[in-house]
């Protein structure tokens, strides 16, 4: 005897509904969950770094980008990322401030090498000056020594 299945449709529905109405729950909940989310997910490095190189990934990655597709990439950017991307970014606009101003204080100490004249191949070691820094800043920040 085949299994008795709801219908999706009406499903989908039930799910929407209900789903909807959790976003004031989530914030209070997922706010809250916040240090344990953080101890968990650094207790996980072993287990991130097992699946990222595990055998396969790359064609599991590139299956699953295949499977989703540009429609659904799209019409989600249009449905839900155009207007979340504003208040997205004014969220997140201390953040951007505290996390650059390491990389804007390591470009105002730098005394880069002398302008050449233009053309000249010598000016390409400035780009490489700026470059060394900010990676230099990056590892830094990380805790990194190499």
């Amino acid at each position: 005897m085949a299994l008795k299945v709801k219908d999706i449709s009406k499903s989908t529905e039930k799910w929407a509904e209900n789903a909807g109405r959790s976003a004031g729950e989530y914030g209070v909940e997922a706010a809250a969950s916040a240090e344990l989310w953080a101890t968990n997910a650094a207790g996980a490095s072993d287990n991130f770094h097992q699946a990222i190189t595990a055998a396969g990934v790359k064609e599991r990655f590139r299956s699953g980008v295949a499977r989703a597709g540009a429609a659904k990439f799209r019409r989600k950017i249009i449905e839900v990322g155009r207007d979340r991307f504003g208040p997205g970014v004014q969220a997140a606009k201390d953040d951007y401030k505290a996390d650059a101003a390491p990389f804007y204080e390591t470009l105002s100490a730098l005394s880069l090498s002398v302008t050449k004249p233009r053309g000249d191949p010598g000016n390409y070691t400035r780009s490489q000056e700026v470059g060394k820094a900010l990676h230099a800043k990056r590892l830094a920040l990380l805790g990194s020594r190499s």
